[in-house]
């Protein structure tokens, strides 16, 4: 464990005070952008192209890789962490090439919203309750990650720092909406890579260069395909591709970015320069935690790699800059966590059973269910355990229950409510019967491919039954379905 990063506490517990107080007038002030549900959810969809990506990357980039993949990669090393940072970094081109522009073009405010206009009212509420179950289980991740950390900076115990902490992201969420979560991660994103590129090569110095950081790693550690030749091997290799990197497509926190980018284009090429910079930057934690398997090999919780490197090897200032890096890194994605589950609960769960309320009650709605959501999750973070597998376990619910009416709903015509309902119920159903009866399937695959193959034989054996909606804005305005792909160069109105 981590004992006071700093020889003197005062000036740490100076520098985060004055951090988190600028976190919440930022919140304070964001506020007054907003007068209305649009305004808190998607910021009036007007977010630039350089705080579009800046709050994807810092939505992105939070404690499951900062801190929950340097530990997978000291315990497991590069095939640890083939989820996160590369499946992640895959999930945020795909979305850029093949989903942001139609989700831009629909002017949704929600996920919810285009399963209820491309399919029905009922699979808009299954998909929100879908959502908030990973939601919960990813905020929790974030809250436990800053208990870790500012626990450790200040030795303070962990699960008051994780009480003080959601107290402070609440506050400011609660506030601003989306205009606080995106203005709060631009800053909070140019910390943490300035952190990242500053430890890096101050720790390898330290150490006493490159050969002696990393010159005994084993070749074990480097692999980054199996080599052991078995087809259980390739499946779980498969499996941890796909998890975050078709699970995240269908979830709310990374498609609010695009539809509070103020174009198509800005919404598509936010979501490619994400890409490239969480994969480039993503990387260092990774590299850190197979350091710390040589420098570090006995640590009893490999999560704490980071800290401890840090503590151990740098000068108390690079120290304390460094850990307010890790802590931007945890709010950063702890607020666009919190922000996306309470956007379902108020744009779609609530008015489906109010449906005639006026805006500023919806607005009401907003910024209470942000409170709601983050109680439910501390709860989940005081009582977690491993913070990647807390992560990685969040997004299974949408790769088996979303992902597939997701897609279909967008490129295959045919789809109708019938299959989506189907595909959302059975690929859930057939997952949980893997996970109880036999352990030893990859039980995401198998639900992944039993929703697949349902809303395929449900929708085209009731196409006369329940003929197919179009896509169409949240006008009920058919939108255009040229250009849809996510190619560089290519324009929309208002770019």
């Amino acid at each position: 464990m981590v004992v006071a990063l700093l020889s003197n506490g005062v000036p740490t517990l100076i520098a985060i005070s004055v951090f988190v107080i600028g976190m919440i007038v930022i919140g304070v002030l964001a506020a007054r952008h907003v007068s209305g549900n649009e305004e808190f959810l998607v910021a009036g969809r007007s977010l630039p192209l350089w705080l579009c990506t800046a709050t994807l990357t810092a939505t992105w980039m939070g404690a499951g890789t900062v801190i929950g993949a340097a530990g997978a990669a000291y315990e497991e090393g590069l095939m640890g962490v083939i989820a996160d940072p590369f499946g992640a970094a895959l999930c945020l081109a795909i979305a850029g090439m093949f989903y942001v522009r139609t989700l831009r073009r629909m002017e949704l405010l929600t996920i919810a919203d285009f399963f209820q206009l491309r399919y029905s009212a009922w699979t808009g509420i299954l998909s929100s309750v879908a959502l908030l179950a990973l939601y919960i289980g990813w905020t929790a991740v974030q809250f436990k990650a800053f208990g870790l950390v500012a626990g450790a900076l200040v030795d303070a115990d962990p699960q008051i720092a994780i009480v003080v902490g959601t107290a402070i992201i609440l506050i400011y969420t609660a506030a601003g909406g989306m205009w606080a979560v995106a203005l709060t991660d631009a800053v909070q994103v140019v910390i943490l890579l300035i952190g990242l590129a500053i430890i890096l090569p101050l720790l390898i110095t330290d150490i006493g260069g490159v050969d002696a950081a990393l010159g005994h790693l084993d070749g074990k550690q480097l692999e980054f395909f199996p080599t052991d030749g078995t087809t259980n091997a390739w499946i779980e290799y498969l499996r941890a591709w796909l998890i975050i990197g078709i699970g995240s497509i269908a979830t709310q926190d990374l498609m609010q970015r695009s539809f509070s980018a103020r174009s198509e284009r800005v919404a598509q090429n936010s979501a490619y320069l994400a890409a490239i910079l969480y994969l480039t930057f993503g990387m260092i934690p990774v590299i850190l935690g197979l350091i710390g398997s040589q420098v570090l090999p006995d640590l009893s919780d490999p999560e704490m790699v980071v800290p401890e490197l840090a503590a151990q090897h740098l000068h108390p200032v690079a120290t304390v800059f460094f850990i307010g890096a890790l802590l931007a890194a945890v709010m950063s994605s702890a607020d666009s966590a919190l922000l996306a589950p309470a956007s379902l609960l108020s744009a779609n769960i609530i008015p489906f059973f109010r449906p005639e309320v006026s805006n500023k009650t919806s607005l009401t709605w907003a910024r209470w269910s942000v409170p709601v959501i983050g109680i439910l999750s501390l709860a989940v973070a005081l009582k977690a355990d491993r913070i990647f597998d807390l992560m990685l376990s969040s997004f299974e619910m949408p790769l088996v229950s979303l992902f597939v009416p997701f897609t279909a709903g967008i490129w295959w015509p045919r789809a109708n409510a019938r299959g989506a309902l189907a595909a959302m119920i059975i690929g859930p159903a057939v997952w949980v019967l893997c996970l109880v009866l036999s352990p030893t399937l990859p039980a995401e695959l198998v639900g992944l491919g039993a929703s697949a193959f349902a809303l395929v034989a449900v929708s085209l054996s009731t196409q006369a039954s329940d003929p197919p909606l179009p896509l169409v804005d949240r006008g009920g305005k058919a939108i255009s379905n040229s250009g849809r792909l996510g190619l560089f160069g290519a324009g929309s109105r208002g770019d």
